[in-house]
């Protein structure tokens, strides 16, 4: 009713798995996945659980990537496999730095970039922290193509989009947390996203329960 929520069906069905700890599961298409494979996971915070299985079951090597200084503390306090490997920066339309902020609910492990979203009289903590755009990752990393990319970042996915589809980056799948209740997004900004990825030739096969995370398989 108050026009926050947004829920989108599939459009088209392939076989699904999902690992990962509630709240940070992921659902993914198991098909073509190897140790040859090449998997992105944006926004890792302080649960990796969906990256540690994805390894185990899938042999695969997962390149994460988070700027927040909390969680690259985190993951450097961790006893990691091989197959996990640690970028300090995140992702966004543009490469340089970005500003975000902190939450004051020390629970909630997650930045958001900055905007106008601060309460009046808050004392939000900010950071300036590195971000890349995709093309420059991939060459940075020598990878020319994406078996799968993860992206829960926390508002930038809407330019990201925008970025990787005007790339014509090869990428067979794509798994977005979409932020449309943030005060400063809203519904209207997942629709245009899911239209451009639509048009771009991705289509749905998955919708979790709330209505924010979306998996995309390229299909044409």
């Amino acid at each position: 009713m108050l026009g926050k929520d947004f829920y989108r069906s599939r459009q088209v069905k392939k076989q699904r798995i999902t690992l990962g700890n509630r709240f940070a599961d992921w659902t993914f298409c198991p098909e073509g996945l190897n140790p040859e494979s090449v998997v992105y996971s944006f926004g890792v915070g302080e649960d990796i659980s969906f990256d540690l299985l994805l390894i185990e079951h899938f042999g695969v090597k997962v390149h994460a990537f988070d700027p927040s200084p909390r969680s690259i503390e985190w993951v450097n306090s961790q006893e990691l496999p091989d197959g996990f490997i640690f970028h300090p920066y995140g992702l966004a339309a543009e490469d340089g730095e970005i500003t975000f902020n902190e939450p004051e609910d020390p629970k909630i492990h997650s930045l958001f970039i900055a905007g106008g979203t601060i309460p009046e009289g808050a004392a939000m903590k900010t950071h300036v922290l590195p971000v890349h755009r995709l093309p420059w990752i991939m060459e940075e990393l020598g990878h020319e193509k994406l078996d799968l990319l993860k992206m829960d970042i926390e508002g930038a996915e809407y330019d990201v989009i925008g970025d990787i589809i005007s790339s014509a980056l090869p990428i067979s799948q794509v798994l977005i947390e979409f932020h449309h209740r943030f005060p400063y997004i809203g519904v209207g900004m997942t629709r245009d996203a899911i239209s451009a990825m639509n048009r771009a030739g991705y289509k749905i096969f998955h919708v979790s329960p709330s209505g924010e995370e979306m998996s995309f398989i390229k299909v044409s």
